[in-house]
């Protein structure tokens, strides 16, 4: 962070609010310290209000020795019947955590929880596993094996439960028939730097998967298999999340090869890769289950943690330090610069009461074109920097709820006015650390980087703006 930002670290909440006709008793400084202070305030507690601690124990109870209930719906374990957990996710160690807290005593030890390489918490009964995100690892192909080496022992008396959050795509990743690991990661890097939305990216990685695509659900049939869901798309769509293991897939091979097409990738990926989806194609390997399979009779999804449920709480507790508040939109996506030139533009004519606080969640894309160091918060936070261009009284934050944004050890970053004069000073570029997609060196320098570390939690991304 920058000094000023550094200075503000240390603030405490509940300290007197900035409102309009006050101003003159604060000077400028102390105005961006406050702001600064508050947005990291508002985004914290935001996470919070999302956080695995808060949302297992809400959606799931103990009712006796047999009967356990998931948001409201009674589940009676037969006297042989098992429960056995599953997880997949950043959330995924915290949700197993406190699901063990709570159902102590009825968890059978063949459970398996899978998370992200530095997202570890210990574990009582399950056992845990690190893999790689975003780009699959070696660990993330044991972690698909042991899964569905479970799943293929649960019987009609046994009850699952899937801890699904964001990032299962990855952590979940097994090898088709015919390719390698190399393969099928250099498939997921191409993804990410290609600009496709997650919808995009986890149709395709369902088509190479034996695990996605609602095939776990066919494995562990017929046992009763109960989701509990951290939505990291825009619009919470089951079938996304995770690449939908437990839920019937509505797109098609055919829909595979189109998005390959739109972002010029088909003659990009592995032959190996190509050859397994033409046959997909025609026919020789079967498509993901559908809606009204069987196998699906059984399963039950219940949605815990939304980025709908983070938004509200950050405008409560905006409002709780004086701020007059508005959620601008919920379902966010589109190129990151794009975004942050809408928004600043809407901090600029904004007409309400000050102090202000403007809210947006979902999720951005950036097109990986340079060969910088970043994500798309902190593209976002850069290219809203200089859509500020020093005009004074608006401090934006963006980022990622899960505390991760891109390949790096940020969650996002803090732009005001500031910013672009620390860069000044330091004679730095922003627009070719932008062109180049090197965010992170940029604020590294000039100041701004926000470094929460895992927050066990992933409900995408939060835009927070401040008007003082």
């Amino acid at each position: 962070m920058g000094d000023e930002q550094k200075r503000a670290s240390g603030k405490k909440d509940g300290k007197e609010k900035t409102t309009q006709g006050s101003e003159s008793f604060l000077t400028k400084n102390d105005i961006i310290i406050s702001a600064i202070s508050d947005i990291q305030t508002i985004f914290m507690h935001a996470v919070s209000a999302v956080h695995p601690v808060q949302l297992i124990r809400r959606h799931v109870q103990v009712k006796d020795t047999s009967t356990i209930l998931i948001s409201g719906d009674e589940y009676v374990l037969p006297p042989q019947g098992r429960l056995i957990v599953l997880g997949a996710g950043k959330a995924a160690a915290a949700m197993a955590q406190e699901l063990e807290k709570v159902l102590e005593g009825h968890i059978r030890p063949e459970g398996l929880v899978v998370t992200k390489h530095g997202h570890a918490l210990p574990l009582q009964h399950l056992v845990l596993l690190e893999a790689g995100h975003p780009v699959p690892d070696q660990h993330s192909v044991e972690a698909s094996r042991r899964f569905l080496e479970i799943a293929a022992t649960a019987g009609v008396q046994d009850l699952v439960i899937l801890l699904l959050s964001g990032g299962a795509s990855s952590l979940l990743a097994d090898v088709p028939e015919g390719s390698t690991l190399e393969d099928v990661q250099q498939l997921f890097s191409l993804l990410l730097k290609s600009g496709a939305g997650i919808h995009e990216m986890n149709i395709v990685r369902k088509h190479l998967s034996k695990i996605k695509g609602g095939w776990l659900a066919q494995n562990i049939y017929p046992a009763t298999l109960c989701s509990l869901v951290l939505s990291d798309v825009v619009g919470d769509d089951l079938s996304v999340i995770g690449s939908g293991p437990a839920v019937p897939d509505p797109s098609t091979f055919a829909d595979t090869i189109a998005i390959l097409e739109k972002y010029r990738l088909l003659a990009l990926i592995p032959y190996s890769l190509r050859e397994y989806l033409h046959d997909g194609m025609a026919g020789t390997i079967p498509d993901t289950p559908k809606a009204g399979d069987a196998v699906f009779a059984r399963v039950r999804h219940y949605l815990a943690g939304t980025n709908h449920i983070a938004l509200e709480a950050a405008a409560d507790k905006a409002r709780s330090l004086g701020y007059h508040t508005q959620i601008l939109a919920a379902d966010t996506t589109g190129d990151a610069h794009t975004v942050a030139e809408t928004l600043i533009a809407a901090a600029r004519h904004y007409q309400g009461p000050r102090p202000g606080c403007l809210l947006m969640g979902g999720e951005t894309t950036v097109q990986v074109t340079g060969d910088g160091k970043g994500g798309r918060n902190q593209q976002l936070a850069l290219a809203a920097a200089i859509a500020l261009d020093g005009q004074t009284g608006i401090t934006l934050l963006s980022a990622g709820t899960d505390g991760t944004d891109g390949p790096t050890n940020a969650a996002g970053a803090i732009v005001d006015a500031y910013t672009l004069k620390k860069a000044a000073s330091l004679q730095l570029d922003p627009q070719q650390f932008l062109q180049q997609q090197d965010a992170w060196t940029f604020f590294s320098k000039a100041g701004g980087l926000l470094i929460t570390g895992p927050t066990q939690t992933n409900v995408m991304d939060l835009m927070i703006v401040l008007l003082t």
